[in-house]
């Protein structure tokens, strides 16, 4: 069978994929698409849209147990897990389904199966009804990740988990292990908490969210302990003794280790690069610790060939994988293209309190030799915030002194994923201190505090 032509050809349809096949159809290409398991990758099926239906949940089956505190009553609260598991499933399946209709309007052509590379240009998929012969001057890996798993904490899906066992439980854990306090681990660790497992997080760092600011890494630790979670930071896993229903964990503190017992762990150490198999290495194409190395343009090196997403490296975020493949695309059509920069991107942490930032942070700020003016302003000031009853929380601001640059926003509270996307674009319209202060806020709404923030630190503060 003769191969199939095309202008473009996307291998893998997770966000960045699907995102850099419908642009390339915008923009008059011929292009196919290839994904070896789902529509929508690993963030609509098993990450970011599932995750957030089940943390839905826990955060409305929390607000129940508050309800005489806003003058209500419900008695006899509880929940069904699997009920909780089908809703997070339906929605998953919903969205992943619409990515097919995205594909048809678009006139994108999808082959399912898995995708390798022979030569520069070629794409050759193995589907069940046999194997397709593809070309195309372009083509975009963007094949995303899956979870790490270190020797001797592999999952098991019985007692150790890794994402995907959490996403569809066959038991509620009792007594839980959280290996790792990144966005995923903390995720689920505040889940099940919420639903009254007894919760031990491990972070092997010196804080948890250690990619956050010191000071909000701080802040959200004291909320996690007060709903009860064990917090043990500087500490590692080093062995997982699997028994009856039981695991014994081996946890090393400060030279000491101390035996923990638990039923169910979740192991949320990082992720590795989907690398394998596709015939990278006999391209020239580098790669490194399972993630291929571009430049900022997320060219290979060799030519016509594009990686992006998980695949190419941090930041490992649904939305900076979506913008490089509009800006792949773009790029590929000749038009002209904007890198996307990773200090630019805000990560987004779903737990109880939400965590959210963008840009540097204080200590990164002065590490780069910024002089920095740093402004606070805690949710117990904002009227909004108290009527929600949502008063523990702050943001953060961290301004350039001398010219007055927003390098950084750091969030800590009730919606605050909703919130920094004002700072994303302070920051992406190069917005100084001045345009802040001078712009008016909406009242009464969680959003003044962002203001108040910046008037902080230039000692402007009103409601403080």
């Amino acid at each position: 069978m003769a191969a199939q032509n095309f202008d473009l050809i996307v291998i893998g349809a997770g966000p960045g994929g699907y995102v850099a096949a419908i642009r390339g159809a915008q923009l008059g290409m011929k292009v196919a698409i290839v994904e070896r398991e789902h529509l929508g990758g690993i963030c609509l099926n098993w990450g970011c849209i599932p995750t957030k239906a089940m943390l839905r949940s826990s955060e409305v089956f929390h607000l129940m147990h508050r309800a005489k505190e806003f003058g209500l009553k419900a008695t006899g609260v509880d929940y069904d897990l699997d009920a909780v598991v089908k809703r997070s499933r339906s929605v998953a399946g919903q969205l992943s389904g619409g990515i097919g209709h995205l594909m048809k309007k678009n006139k994108v052509t999808v082959f399912m199966g898995a995708a390798a590379l022979p030569a520069k240009g070629k794409v050759s998929v193995k589907g069940d009804k046999g194997i397709d012969e593809l070309t195309a001057k372009n083509i975009v890996l963007a094949t995303g990740a899956r979870a790490r798993e270190l020797p001797g904490l592999e999952a098991d899906g019985d007692l150790v988990w890794t994402y995907k066992h959490a996403l569809q439980p066959k038991k509620m854990p009792k007594k839980l292990l959280v290996i790792g306090s990144g966005a995923i681990g903390i995720e689920f660790a505040s889940f099940y908490n919420t639903l009254g497992a007894d919760t031990t997080v491990v972070e092997v760092m010196d804080r948890v969210l250690p990619v956050e600011d010191a000071e909000i890494s701080a802040f959200a630790k004291k909320a996690f302990v007060k709903q009860g979670m064990k917090i043990m930071e500087k500490s590692m896993v080093k062995q997982l003794d699997r028994g009856k229903g039981k695991v014994t964990a081996h946890i090393e503190t400060g030279g000491k280790t101390e035996k923990m017992e638990f039923d169910t762990v979740i192991s949320a150490v990082g992720i590795v690069g989907n690398v394998e198999g596709l015939g990278l290495e006999e391209l020239g194409v580098k790669v490194d610790r399972t993630h291929v190395v571009t430049d900022e343009f997320c060219r290979t090196g060799v030519e016509g060939l594009y990686a992006i997403g998980d695949i190419a490296g941090a930041p490992w975020l649904a939305h900076k994988a979506s913008h490089e493949g509009v800006m792949v695309a773009d790029l590929i059509a000749g038009k002209h293209a904007h890198p996307v920069k990773p200090e630019s991107i805000a990560g987004c942490t779903y737990c109880h309190p939400q965590v959210a930032s963008v840009g540097y942070s204080e200590a990164k700020a002065k590490e780069l030799g910024y002089d920095i003016k740093v402004g606070r302003f805690p949710f117990i000031g904002n009227g909004k915030a108290i009527a929600l009853g949502e008063p523990e929380g702050m943001i953060k601001t961290v301004f350039d002194a001398k010219t007055g640059e927003l390098l950084g926003a750091h969030m800590v509270g009730a919606e605050v994923t909703e919130l920094i996307q004002g700072y994303v674009v302070g920051r992406q319209l190069e917005t100084t201190e001045e345009d802040l202060m001078n712009t008016v806020f909406p009242h009464p709404t969680l959003s003044e505090m962002m203001h108040e923030s910046v008037l902080d630190a230039y000692d402007r503060v009103i409601h403080m």
